[in-house]
């Protein structure tokens, strides 16, 4: 059960010199992780889920997200139950 969170790709990322695409890509992983580990505490079924961390073209990470029906609706679920707040940074 979990993410599937793949290496760091040097070709698909557009190089411009002076950006960190590396950083990027390691702080979309951790931000993977984060939400791995807290969607299994809430007991999200994460079978089939998988994470993608990329850089985008400033040097951000990002992290692309493909979820079965069935994650996005115990998602969904879990954030209707939390309220709008829940989600406030």
């Amino acid at each position: 059960m979990g993410f599937d969170i793949g290496e760091f790709d040097p070709d698909d990322v557009t190089w411009v010199r002076g950006v960190d695409y590396v950083a990027g890509w390691r702080e979309a992983t951790d931000a993977a992780a984060d939400l791995v580990t807290a969607l299994t505490a809430a007991g999200v079924p994460l079978d089939g889920a998988r994470a993608m961390a990329r850089s985008a073209a400033d040097g951000s990470g990002v992290v692309r997200l493909i979820w079965p029906a069935e994650t996005v609706r115990a998602v969904a679920e879990l954030v209707h139950r939390n309220g709008p707040g829940s989600l406030a940074a």
